[in-house]
């Protein structure tokens, strides 16, 4: 789940060479899955597909990075793996969610438990927010 292609632990760093070729940005490792950003503002995931964090539309495992399709078209400027969903802040101060949130914390009320795909958060509509972390 590091990237790789396997489920290897690594004992030192080792380069993801599935984003060869790409100026990664930022990174963030949450709950068995990692997100990272590249230089033209794709979003990228890999790992634990459970309950739909990767953003990918299944609940697939992912071995090597694979871009979210549905960030296509927009800039995002901060990503943030929590424990069983994700979120990604876009360069237009909107922030989206997917994942589990049986919680709340997608940001779309207790009725929405789960999201294979990102959703922009409307309550937060008319906000310029700055910064996002998952927990």
């Amino acid at each position: 789940r590091l990237g790789h292609g396997d489920q290897q632990s690594q004992s030192l760093p080792e380069k993801v060479e599935a984003l060869a070729g790409q100026r990664v940005v930022a990174v963030s490792a949450g709950l068995l899955h990692s997100l990272a950003i590249t230089a033209d503002g794709s979003v990228w995931s890999w790992g634990n597909g459970g309950l739909g964090k990767l953003g990918h539309g299944d609940y697939q495992n992912t071995m090597l990075p694979k871009e979210i399709e549905s960030f296509a078209g927009r800039r995002v400027i901060a990503v943030s793996a929590g424990t069983n969903y994700s979120l990604a802040l876009t360069a237009d101060g909107a922030v989206w969610s997917w994942g589990g949130g049986g919680s709340g914390e997608l940001g779309h009320g207790w009725t929405l438990s789960k999201l294979l795909l990102p959703k922009k958060i409307e309550a937060l509509a008319g906000q310029r927010v700055i910064a996002i972390s998952a927990g």
